[in-house]
């Protein structure tokens, strides 16, 4: 019997090799572990959020292109909620937070923001990002109202400062699969916003 690895995809068929092509156009590995050591001397060195997000969204582009493991990374949303999360990293202690989200076809998130800086790098599908802004009035402190849209492709990466309020839509026919960076949270600083009551809520 010959000696070998072999792999069996769904239809039976063996192939001899369970190396996935996906990986052959990746020269030059930019490994997470790379990239997370690049962050952190980013992260102890640049203290405002603009130019620090500046500086990180070079890196994002060259772990899209060139990271093995995003490069066969799979994740589906939940048919119960429409959407899904994993966690890629995430230590005490340390401000950033490292994830992969995927969204089912025409899912849409709350109106909100994240109390941090952050960058959303779209892998797969198409995003649309509904932006509000605040206009309190005195009866309605925490009034939101549409400020504008962006859509997102594979590809596109969109860098978030820390007050932006947004709502993700995963539009076109298949799901969405975003790689999402975020610095540490302030959850004093974090709401969900109802824009018909006026409202704001911890999130």
């Amino acid at each position: 019997m010959t000696k070998g690895d072999w792999f069996v995809v769904k239809n039976g068929y063996v192939k001899d090799k369970m190396q996935d092509n996906r990986l052959e156009a990746v020269s030059h590995p930019y490994w997470l572990y790379h990239f997370l050591r690049d962050l952190e001397d980013i992260l102890t060195t640049v203290a405002d959020d603009r130019p620090r997000l500046q500086a990180i969204c070079p890196l994002v582009s060259e772990l899209l292109n060139n990271s093995p493991l995003l490069q066969l990374a799979t994740l589906e949303p939940d048919p119960n909620t429409g959407w899904e999360v994993l966690i890629l990293y995430d230590e005490p202690l340390f401000p950033l937070t490292v994830q992969l989200v995927s969204w089912a076809p025409g899912a849409m998130s709350s109106i909100h923001n994240h109390g941090t800086w952050g960058i959303v790098a779209l892998m797969d599908g198409q995003e649309e990002n509904t932006f509000w802004q605040r206009s309190p009035t005195p009866a309605c402190p925490d009034r939101v109202v549409p400020a504008g849209k962006h859509r997102l492709v594979a590809g596109d990466i969109l860098c978030l400062m820390p007050d932006v309020i947004h709502q993700v839509t995963a539009i076109g026919g298949r799901p969405t699969l975003s790689f999402n960076l975020y610095g540490e949270t302030d959850y004093d600083q974090r709401f969900e916003f109802d824009p018909v009551g006026g409202t704001a809520k911890p999130f």
